[in-house]
């Protein structure tokens, strides 16, 4: 192999790896400008809060779902609660096209309700190749503007939103759904009933209130 031939190799070498740092870098500065969602639910008067990352896919996140409904119910005037985006796409397909019909509805004030829709009619789009025809009826259900609704659920800032929350989980450690966050500490442990998750809340809500 001649001399010559190594430096042109070398250079190229050297042209891609700078064209790379580049370009993650832009995608870097891109991800930072977003701004993660904010679903919020309840009162913050009383600095408690719970969060949720989710995926509206997860079969386990479906089985919570009545769970967190009621939680959010009996302590409405207690505590805040969050829901972020965490669609795992490489085993729900759908997740994230879920995620966009709910932030595209929460931008018309309708997040929990398309949020109840999505895990309530879990079981009828989640096999679904293409479930935006059945988004779109939830939609219409929930009385959306429906062109208001089609153009952000393709609006590339909808995605970023996700991204962001997404984002956020994974800095937190965040790597499966349901995970949830009381008082920003992440349990180690989902509680697996109502009154279980009461007890932390009462517990948290206490020590608020000391």
């Amino acid at each position: 192999m001649s001399k010559r031939f190594l430096i042109i190799l070398l250079v190229c070498v050297l042209g891609l790896i700078g064209i790379y740092a580049v370009t993650s870098k832009k995608d870097q500065d891109k991800s930072s400008k977003a701004t993660p969602s904010n679903n919020l639910y309840g009162s913050n008067s009383k600095n408690v809060t719970l969060i949720e990352y989710g995926d509206f896919q997860c079969p386990a996140c479906g089985s919570y779902y009545p769970i967190i409904k009621q939680l959010k119910e009996k302590y409405a005037d207690d505590i805040q609660f969050q829901f972020r985006n965490f669609p795992l796409s490489q085993i729900h397909p759908n997740a994230r096209f879920a995620s966009r019909a709910a932030q595209a509805a929460a931008n018309q004030n309708k997040f929990w309700e398309m949020h109840d829709l999505l895990y309530e009619q879990q079981d009828t789009w989640s096999g679904m190749g293409d479930p935006s025809a059945v988004f779109q009826s939830y939609a219409s259900r929930l009385e959306l503007d429906i062109e208001k609704y089609k153009a952000d659920i393709a609006n590339s800032q909808t995605n970023e939103v996700i991204n962001a929350d997404y984002a956020e989980g994974v800095k937190s450690g965040v790597d499966s759904t349901p995970v949830f966050f009381l008082q920003g500490k992440k349990l180690d442990t989902n509680p697996q009933t109502l009154d279980d998750f009461s007890k932390l809340i009462d517990e948290a809500i206490k020590e608020t209130n000391q």
